[in-house]
């Protein structure tokens, strides 16, 4: 027998009568680990450390309703007949597009509100996301989905029967591809840092980077998953969206002026000596 990565044996920690699943504590970890990165890259660059506990908490709550919402939408005929399961989130089922989608906006109403100017406090978040993104996609291997196609490779992942999709009953072993897109996310939350320390991202541009790396890896690891996806013209819904990611990082990143992009987000004029005090991006 080859070797595998084995699943775990329980999704959840049992204290008594009290079950805390991992799935929610590896998302709960994620979006501590993002505030405190954020929180400290905001901090060095002169920002109040009240600042980012703020935003985060916002951007938690509504990007994990946009999440939810993101995944009812696009699988919605996997919930018919069972509405009441849209609310268990802690049995999977968060769409990160849609996360991101409503989180972004909120978090830069939430920037606003404390005198940030958006495009500063995107590049804050820009390498925080992808460290929550890895984090979180732990919680998939708890809960034995979003794995890939079979597999005998020495790090394919062991999946028990009951998990198994129709029609691969027989396979023991799959493409463990949220390892793969957790490795991704990491590495690309270093090359943000990276490229953010030695300033070789303009000011505004280091989010168009994670835009364009995000929907890079997820569009080649989604064509290695076999779950139920809705699909448009045959092709899986998220790789449409991955696509459309690449295609508007890249965008952003060759066209799209500092100024364009903080009136894009940012409806409002923010004062020079204001974004010059608070200044995170150069």
């Amino acid at each position: 027998m080859f070797a595998a990565i084995p699943s775990p044996s329980s999704n959840a920690l049992h204290l008594g009568s009290l079950q805390l699943r991992f799935y929610g504590m590896t998302i709960a970890l994620g979006v501590f680990a993002a505030i405190w990165l954020a929180d400290r890259r905001h901090v060095a660059r002169g920002g109040s450390r009240d600042d980012w506990g703020y935003i985060g908490m916002w951007v938690a709550i509504s990007g994990l309703f946009g999440a939810r919402a993101y995944h009812v939408i696009t699988d919605w005929r996997s919930f018919e007949g069972r509405w009441g399961d849209v609310i268990k989130i802690w049995e999977g089922g968060l769409g990160i597009p849609g996360g991101l989608i409503v989180g972004t906006f909120v978090g830069v109403w939430a920037a606003k509100n404390r005198g940030l100017a958006a495009r500063d406090a995107l590049d804050i978040a820009a390498p925080a996301i992808p460290l929550a993104q890895a984090i979180g996609r732990l919680g998939n291997w708890f809960n034995q989905e979003l794995f890939g196609k079979p597999s005998s490779l020495p790090w394919a992942v062991k999946i028990d029967a009951k998990y198994r999709p129709v029609g691969y009953e027989t396979y023991a072993t799959f493409q463990p591809t949220f390892l793969y897109e957790m490795l991704w996310n990491l590495a690309l939350c270093g090359v943000l840092l990276w490229l953010d320390r030695r300033k070789m991202a303009p000011r505004g541009k280091l989010f168009a980077i994670y835009v364009f790396g995000y929907g890079l890896g997820r569009l080649w690891v989604e064509a290695l998953r076999i779950d139920k996806a809705s699909k448009i013209f045959g092709t899986r819904v998220n790789i449409w969206v991955a696509v459309l990611a690449v295609l508007g990082g890249l965008a952003w990143y060759v066209f799209g002026s500092e100024e364009q992009k903080a009136s894009t987000l940012d409806d409002t004029t923010a004062d020079a000596d204001d974004a010059d005090a608070i200044d995170t991006g150069d």
